[in-house]
């Protein structure tokens, strides 16, 4: 059972973790852009969501392309006060005054019961410490045939490869959680009202330099990870494509579903 030290200390770990690195996620290629973030964009246009929570907003790149396809109302929720203030800056450098931003942890949102069109969160869920508890925030927010979006890496369903996911993913950065699988995720969903949410993923290549520099991983975890990737088995090296210089490519998906009354 989580207790509300361990909330503390992981909720400060994270802060801290992204905090420092916040300048780092607004130019970063994985985050500022993709193919997720341009079907984000179009849907929004098409259906025209009246107010809309970014939830886990990090540097404000979903923000932005709700913002370009026309949804009203967006707030920017994070836990990381160094993040919404880049989140602020870059809305107005970008011309997007409907977008505010809100601090605070996944797991206690601060707002009314349906009070959202649509949630949305991109690669932000594997931090979250409790996550039943936040999807049931999520759900609680959300309006009856609102949508609530969830973008984010996902760990393979077989045991192998997602240990090996989850070790590379805590020894880069320690205030992981867990990647979940996408079955994980599709039953989690409908256990808070999001039933049969569709799903399609794809490979998200990383470059290693650049994704152990975004995250200003010290010296001792790179010498790990460099030690784990080289003592990876041959059926794990061909599933996560390494490299020799340790590039790799993981699993993404786009979990999406719509609230039942």
């Amino acid at each position: 059972m989580n207790t509300p030290e361990s909330e503390a200390d992981q909720q400060t770990l994270v802060s801290r973790q992204f905090g420092k690195t916040a300048a780092a996620y607004l130019s970063s290629g994985v985050h500022a852009a993709g193919a997720d973030l341009e079907r984000l964009s179009r849907l929004a246009q098409t259906l025209q969501p009246a107010r809309v929570l970014d939830l886990g907003s990090g540097a404000g790149h979903v923000s932005y392309a709700l913002a370009r396809g026309g949804a009203g109302e967006i707030v920017a929720y994070d836990l990381a006060a160094e993040m919404l203030a880049v989140v602020a800056a870059e809305a107005q450098r970008r011309g997007h005054r409907n977008i505010a931003t809100e601090r605070g942890p996944a797991e206690v949102l601060p707002f009314a019961d349906a009070s959202f069109d649509w949630v949305v969160s991109r690669y932000s869920a594997h931090h979250w410490l409790d996550l039943p508890r936040a999807l049931a925030e999520m759900a609680r927010v959300c309006k009856t045939d609102g949508r609530c979006i969830i973008i984010d890496v996902v760990a393979p369903e077989s045991a192998l490869f997602d240990t090996v996911l989850q070790t590379i993913e805590i020894l880069r950065d320690p205030s992981h959680v867990r990647d979940h699988r996408v079955s994980e995720w599709q039953r989690l969903l409908a256990d808070v009202g999001f039933p049969s949410p569709k799903s399609h993923s794809w490979k998200l290549p990383m470059g290693f330099a650049s994704w152990v520099g975004r995250m200003a991983a010290s010296a001792e975890r790179i010498a790990a990870l460099e030690t784990v990737f080289a003592g990876l088995p041959a059926e794990a090296r061909r599933y996560f494509a390494v490299e020799p210089d340790r590039s790799f490519a993981i699993d993404s998906a786009w979990l999406e579903g719509v609230k039942t009354g």
